[in-house]
């Protein structure tokens, strides 16, 4: 008789008769216990899938056929998990970047036991899919401390929407998920963007927060291996110098807490309200990010974290002065496409309708935080031109933004070093201090910060012209708020709303001799709010994007420059946000969709602007991420949201069709990958324009995606047929789907979206090995 074994008093031995966890479930649940065999020893449970593939084999594993037998139960594998993960490295990942995709030149095949047969039997695992899925499901089974698991082969094939769709909702959200406070502060802390010499953690607190600036003062003492730098920010921390002079010691704006139990002193203590980061280096609480990450949050039941982000926008209105382009010291002087308004509402109808008061009470608390930000930021000087009625990003700023990359505006600076005869460091330096002055630089500086308040850093459509502009986005975003404000006045608050906060008001109707010096305002506590004040401004509004910015000759909106009283004529897909806001006629909405959605529509969904408008590209005029031939979610989820507002569901669901189509795609062949953004005429997420792409170098299994690419999967499958959905989890190509191609007799010359006439797969695997540089002969997908 051998020797007894020592086993765990909890041990679990596999039963294939006991219930499994679901195939669908999260990791935490599907990897909760630790699976036993019954054998004396674990070597002949392993030793079949030790086998690699070696290519000079004669016997190679013979392709399963459709008439080869089917199991009557599930499948399972018993599987070493370190084992396996260095097999599949090894044998599979040919690149060595942790991933499986289509560029790996391996077999693309490895057998691993059954559970059923405690391993002795084998089963062969294929393709770039089921095995990029296997190294994730082992990665993730090293996360929860696994050794041997049972996996079920289901999850190895598993339908890509679902997994993908399971994997945002139950995942990639968690692991964007911040808090600052006491228990986050080192995680939120950590700023890829700081290139200073200066990493110490430090946080900002705003003037008036006594409470908040003592609670991490005892962090501070508590956790001294953190070196917390506590600093409390003066009354007025917005202020052009006074930003400029923390760009050496970068740190994190405090954010919005909440009163809790402190289990330790059994009295009240401050916790912080989590919210979501893009993720990537962009590890901080973004504007126009948290928007469009809101839509996916409330798709996917998250309604408290969605409603958290909005306090968190109350709070920077009223301590910062504006809802900030992020949460970092540098970022003080600037906002970002304004959405709160929206936001709010959307939020406030997924709240739980029970506590109508309190619901009520936290809309109005947003609502009149969104009126002071319009009066004091989007209808004040400098960001409105008072001439045309019309808002501009142009915010306040002194120097060369710090955040951006080193080399970013090395192409700018280098005549202008040259002329001193110093070098680039010296003279940026000197430059930022005052010492040099250049006044042209100082424009260029100008738009280049309103280009970064635009979210759209960066695009030849606002080159040295952005703080200029009034753009189609802004002014229909101030539409969309102006409207939002009077509904909400009119349904929710009885037509009547006080503000409680002191500060002027714009005067309206916009004039120059309104904004003449001297010119007294109306404050904001003279007289409560109603609707049809509210109603007049977005009817002015409407009346100047009209006037300024519609193009009857050529079907589109424009953006409006304010200085030389003209359009600018780059096609924009932006264009298309007056549908989303309501502010387009029918006629317009009926001559965007029949002649001008043609112009932006690719394989891969909507591009940012047209190849005609951007322009020729070389090396000395190099691409730009917010141009053609990429694409971006937030364009797309404004597209689809407005073509379904004005009754065109077949174009919001062939668009959502196309952007899901190519994620999925990316996500199949890709090793699971969710992108910043896409090539849509490539369809691929190898960008090579600026800082490249974002949410891409994670080892063996996605953690995060990114922000509003999530969202964007969540809210564009809101938008398909189950129909639909099928197709794409099948990666069927939009062109086959949509039967482009089967037009008899059509003239498809300018009917079919750019890059239609190629193999979808063909695309993607061009541009990859473009982007690689390596060979691909012999790779089985």
């Amino acid at each position: 008789m051998g020797p007894n074994i020592a086993i765990a008093p909890n041990a679990v031995f596999y039963d294939e008769h006991k219930p499994h966890p679901p195939v669908n479930a999260t990791a935490a649940e599907y990897y909760s216990q630790h699976i036993y065999t019954r054998a004396r020893t674990y070597s002949n449970t392993s030793s079949k899938q030790r086998r690699a593939f070696n290519p000079h084999d004669s016997s190679k594993p013979s392709r399963r056929l459709s008439h080869d037998e089917k199991p009557h139960t599930p499948r399972r594998f018993l599987i070493d998990v370190e084992e396996t993960i260095r097999i599949v490295l090894e044998q599979e990942d040919t690149d060595g970047d942790f991933q499986i995709s289509i560029t790996d030149a391996g077999p693309k095949v490895i057998s691993l036991g059954t559970a059923t047969s405690n391993g002795y039997k084998s089963f062969d695992i294929r393709g770039t899919y089921m095995l990029s899925n296997l190294l994730q499901e082992l990665a993730l089974a090293r996360d929860h401390g696994r050794q041997r698991i049972v996996l079920d082969e289901a999850r190895l094939t598993e339908n890509p929407v679902d997994r993908l769709s399971r994997m945002i909702k139950y995942g990639f959200w968690s692991s964007l998920t911040r808090r600052i406070d006491g228990d986050g502060l080192e995680i939120i802390c950590a700023d890829p963007k700081n290139r200073t010499a200066n990493i110490k953690p430090r946080i900002y607190v705003p003037h008036g927060e006594p409470k908040m600036a003592e609670y991490y003062r005892k962090v501070a003492e508590e956790k001294p291996h953190l070196g917390l730098d506590v600093v409390v920010l003066p009354p007025k921390c917005d202020d052009p110098a006074f930003v400029k002079s923390l760009n050496d010691k970068p740190g994190i704006l405090a954010l919005a807490m909440k009163e809790a139990d402190d289990p330790k002193s059994g009295g009240k203590t401050l916790k912080g309200i989590p919210f979501i980061v893009p993720g990537a280096r962009f590890n901080e609480l973004y504007n126009w990010d948290s928007y469009f990450i809101s839509l996916g949050l409330l798709v996917d039941g998250h309604v408290e974290m969605a409603k958290g982000m909005v306090d968190h926008f109350v709070f920077e209105i009223k301590h910062y002065g504006k809802i900030l382009n992020g949460s970092r010291s540098y970022y003080l002087c600037r906002t970002q496409p304004p959405f709160l308004t929206d936001m709010a509402l959307q939020i406030f109808n997924h709240l739980d309708r029970s506590k109508y008061e309190e619901n009520k009470q936290w809309l109005k608390r947003a609502i009149q935080a969104a009126i002071k930000e319009y009066h004091t930021i989007w209808v004040a000087q400098p960001r409105l031109d008072p001439e045309s009625g019309l808002s501009r990003y142009r915010p306040d700023g002194l120097g060369i933004p710090p955040e951006t990359e080193a080399s970013h505006f090395t192409h700018i600076l280098e005549p202008y070093a040259n002329k001193h005869g110093i070098s680039i460091l010296e003279f940026t330096e000197q430059y930022n201090d005052g010492v040099l002055k250049e006044p042209e630089l100082d424009e260029y500086f100008l738009h280049d910060r309103a280009v970064r308040e635009s979210g759209h850093d960066t695009t030849y459509r606002f080159e040295k012209r952005c703080a200029n502009l009034a753009t189609i986005d802004l002014n229909s975003l101030l539409f969309k708020y102006e409207v939002d404000i009077a509904t909400a006045i009119r349904d929710v608050f009885d037509d009547e709303l006080e503000l409680e906060e002191d500060f002027e008001l714009s005067p309206f109707p916009p004039t120059p001799e309104a904004f003449a010096p001297g010119a007294k305002f109306e404050r904001s506590t003279s007289r409560p709010q109603t609707s049809e004040d509210w109603f007049l401004r977005a009817e002015l509004r409407k009346e100047r994007i009209d006037q300024y910015c519609w193009n009857e000759g050529k079907k589109l909106f424009y953006d409006y420059d304010t200085v030389t009283k003209k359009q600018i004529l780059y096609e924009s897909v932006t264009s298309f946000w007056p549908l989303w806001a309501g502010c387009a006629s029918e006629d317009q909405a009926w001559k965007l969709v029949t002649y001008s959605m043609s112009k932006f529509e690719v394989i891969g969904g909507l591009v940012s602007g047209t190849e005609e408008s951007r322009g020729r590209i070389s090396l000395d005029r190099p691409n730009r991420q917010w141009d053609f031939p990429y694409a971006w979610p937030p364009h797309q989820i404004m597209t689809w949201v407005g073509l379904e507002r004005y009754g065109y569901l077949e174009d919001a669901q062939r668009l959502a069709y196309r952007f899901l189509y190519m994620m999925t795609t990316a996500f199949v062949d890709f090793n699971g990958v969710v992108p910043e953004k896409f090539d849509a005429v490539k369809l691929s997420h190898l960008v090579d324009a600026e800082y490249g792409n974002q949410g891409i170098d994670f080892k063996m299994v996605p953690r995060e995606g990114f922000g509003w690419m999530n969202a964007a999967y969540q809210v564009g499958l809101t938008f398909l047929t189950n129909h639909m959905r099928r197709a794409v989890a099948a990666c069927q190509s939009p062109e086959i789907f949509f039967n482009r191609r089967d037009l008899v007799g059509a003239d498809l010359t300018n009917t079919a979206p750019r890059g239609a006439d190629l193999d979808p797969l063909g695309i993607a695997m061009e541009n990859a090995m473009e982007s690689l540089h390596i060979d691909y002969a012999g790779a089985q997908y």
